[in-house]
């Protein structure tokens, strides 16, 4: 029995990978861990923040044990990387990080005096520590103080000058917990309180680095770019009745509805008219979508995230309201779900609220199109042989030429006009 126990033992350690937490997800970022090492961790406990390439997610643990080894306290790590082995405190889990060619933290350790070459996990993560703690070198060559994007952003949330702050990371790098250490011993001075205007007047050159969701954007809409030959059709709409449209919902005080949740309708009517629009190119077929599922372009501070309206086109305007706008304010704390942000068949980007009147954007894949909406403007029109004043909304459709040809393009922005310029079609 005792040799079996052992055994057991010796195989309870489990060594935690990064999980692959979205479809193009190919790194994860670490931003800060909630366990350290020596903690017991319980099944549903939340390791640590990860950001990936659509939201920042919790890394939750599915076992119970110790916390032996972090691999990781910030920053990216590949998919199926190792970032943390959980066991029973004080077991071997050396051997299980050797077996991927990953040294552990502290392997070149000095054996102890009775010439016991074996470690616990919480030496090794203790020697880790004391290496990090060893560097006094806060600056890069350039001179640039050496901190985390976290680090920075609660520094300045906290009017904390970084330069007063000593960092603990790898090579004196500044971290969360050297942010945190100052906050609650207010041992550095705020920032400002010592004005160097010279520093001021010539500026200070800074690197961001790209967060898991820019690294994301720029890799697919690049592909988009150049993969999906793209052509462009802009058309003018009268608003003029969409906007005593909405009034008149407005005044009836019991629904809101936006002047997109109307774009949005429309342009899921106007599919149902012309399903190539709602198609997707797959090199050796185009698909021709059943359902029409409206991906709305959402600003968030590191770029677009795109919430997706399933079955548009079915929804009344007061549904479609407030689901973009529940789902927009996800994004934005980037809370939504993937699936939420998946299956769109069909997109629309919205600047008019910026005060752009007009603009081409890029294709969304799987998307063959993509709409971009710009403000609506008053201006002189002329309405029956008179000059008056119209509400005018220009419109942009970007299509992928291997699937929408001039003709099918220009064809459904006929129809999403009509739709816009009569609303009371969307009723019937």
């Amino acid at each position: 029995m005792g040799p079996n126990f052992k055994k057991e033992d010796n195989l309870m350690a489990e060594v935690i990978r990064m999980p692959r937490l979205s479809d193009t997800m190919e790194e994860g970022n670490i931003i800060g861990w909630l366990k350290k090492v020596g903690e017991k961790v319980a099944p549903g406990d939340i390791l640590a923040e990860v950001e990936t390439d659509k939201a920042t997610m919790d890394l939750e643990s599915f076992h119970d044990g110790v916390l032996l080894y972090i691999g990781v306290e910030e920053g990216a790590v590949p998919v199926d990387g190792i970032i943390a082995v959980i066991g029973k405190e004080g077991e071997e889990f050396e051997s299980l990080i050797k077996e991927d060619n990953v040294q552990p933290p502290g392997e070149a350790k000095e054996t102890s005096s009775s010439g016991d070459s074996s470690t616990s996990g919480k030496e090794v993560a203790d020697a880790a520590a004391d290496a990090k703690m060893t560097s006094n070198d806060t600056k890069d060559s350039d001179g640039r103080i050496k901190a985390s994007p976290l680090a920075r952003s609660m520094a300045k949330d906290n009017n904390l000058a970084i330069a007063g702050i000593k960092g603990t990371g790898e090579g004196g790098r500044i971290v969360k917990r050297d942010i945190e250490e100052a906050i609650s011993s207010g041992g550095s001075k705020p920032a400002g309180s010592a004005i160097n205007y010279d520093t001021m007047a010539s500026g200070e050159t800074t690197e961001i680095p790209l967060s898991q969701m820019r690294k994301t954007i720029a890799k697919r809409l690049a592909q988009s770019k150049f993969a999906a030959p793209h052509f462009y059709l802009t058309i003018e709409i009268n608003m003029d009745r969409a906007v005593e449209a909405r009034k008149a919902v407005n005044a009836m005080g019991e629904h809101k509805i936006s002047y997109n949740d109307i774009v949005v309708k429309a342009c899921a009517l106007a599919l149902r008219k012309h399903p190539m629009i709602n198609a997707s190119w797959m090199d050796d077929k185009i698909i021709v979508h059943g359902a029409i599922n409206i991906g709305v372009a959402v600003a968030v501070e590191e770029g677009l995230l795109v919430p997706v309206i399933n079955h548009a086109d079915l929804k009344p305007l007061h549904a479609i309201n407030a689901q973009v706008k529940e789902m927009a304010g996800r994004a934005r704390e980037k809370k939504l779900k993937l699936d939420e942000m998946q299956g769109n068949t069909f997109t629309i980007s919205n600047l008019g609220m910026f005060g752009i009147d007009e603009f081409t954007a890029i294709i969304n894949p799987p998307d063959s199109c993509i709409l971009a909406v710009g403000g609506i403007i008053q201006k002189p029109i002329v309405k029956d042989g008179e000059i008056v004043v119209g509400n005018i909304m220009k419109v942009t459709l970007s299509c992928d030429h291997r699937v929408v040809d001039g003709a099918k393009g220009a064809a459904y922005l006929q129809t999403l006009q009509s739709y816009l310029e009569n609303p009371l079609q969307m009723l019937v």
